[in-house]
This record gives structure tokens, sequence and C-alpha cells, in this order.
């Protein structure tokens, strides 16, 4: 009986380890779920500045497994970035700047067009941000963007092309971060 307890324990323990993915200081889930579209984790990395400070780890989720950047982004496939933070340095103020700052690339400067949508994601980030706070970010199809703390629905933003833009934060021609991008790419 005893042997049969250990052996049923492994196994349980094998399948519970083998249902997440250790990325840098936390563990993302290698599936979720949004909108009852089941996703996987295509590929997960950390956010660095200045090569040393770890701001958060982040992974890409996709219906179809791609290392293909532009691929992703012009997609309409349910999808999602997961970000785990992982530093007391991702304030409110300094994540709202980076997203700002991260639509201004993704847009080449252009960000006119989408002003009103930028500006109401930006204001998904005006509560207290703390280390461990979890941002689900998903694409949901016909409900656009949905954005998550925590597992609570901060609020949606509808458009395809605000879809693009947002994603090519972390995966256009100047993302956030090559190593991160990458890494979310599988490659």
């Amino acid at each position: 009986m005893k042997n049969i307890l250990v052996v049923f324990l492994t196994i349980f323990s094998l399948n519970f380890a083998s249902a997440q993915t250790q990325v840098g200081a936390v563990t993302l889930p290698n599936t979720v779920n949004f909108g009852g579209e089941e996703l996987a984790l295509n590929g997960a990395g950390v956010r660095k500045k200045a090569m040393v400070l770890k701001l958060y780890s982040g992974g890409l989720y996709l219906a179809t497994p791609s290392s293909d950047a532009n691929n992703v982004i012009n997609s309409g496939d349910a999808m999602a970035i997961k970000l785990h933070i992982t530093s007391r340095f991702v304030s409110s103020d300094a994540m709202k700047d980076a997203v700002a700052d991260g639509f201004d690339a993704s847009m080449d400067g252009n960000t006119s067009a989408l002003s009103s949508e930028i500006e109401k994601f930006v204001s998904f980030f005006n509560e207290e941000i703390v280390e461990d706070n979890i941002f689900d970010i998903s694409y949901q199809g016909d409900l656009g963007v949905v954005v998550y703390k925590d597992g609570t629905e901060l609020g949606s933003i509808a458009g395809f092309d605000f879809k693009k833009a947002l994603f090519g934060i972390w995966l256009g021609n100047d993302p956030a971060d090559k190593k991160l991008k990458k890494a979310m790419l599988n490659k």
C-alpha cells in the first residue's frame, strides 16, 4: 500500500510540474484560458533593465505555436501575454511610462490614430503595482483586448489595430526587450 501511495504521489508531482514553467524567479502556467479559448505557453523570458535589474517574467500564450513575430502581431486568433512583476521598482508610474514608450516604439512615433485607446490602456496601471502582481493582457477576438490584474478584469479595448500595436510592444521591430521577444517566440 505504501508503494502505491509513493507511485501515485510521484506521478501527480510529475504532472503538476509539467503543467508549469519556471521563468526567472516565478512559475508560469503552461496553459491559460481566456474567453473559452485554451492557449498554450509559446515562450517566456525575463524583462531586464540595464542587463541586471529583473522587472518581470513574461510569457506569450497562443492557440497555435509560432516563432514568427509578424504572424503573431497580425493574427486575429486569441492570444495573451502574462506579466508577473518581480521587482519593487515596477511602480504604477514606471509601468505607465514604459507602456507609453512601448506604443511609441511599436507605432514608429505615430500614435495619434490610437491615442484614446492608448490612454485607456495606460489607465489600467493607475492602481498601485507591487511585486507579485500579475497582469494578463489577452486578445479575445470580438471583445478586443481584455486586461486582468491578479485575475480581476480591468477593462477591454476593441479594435484590431490597437491589438497589433499593443502586441508590437513586445514583439515588434523595436521591442521593449530583444531577449524577451526572442524568448517569447521560443527562439
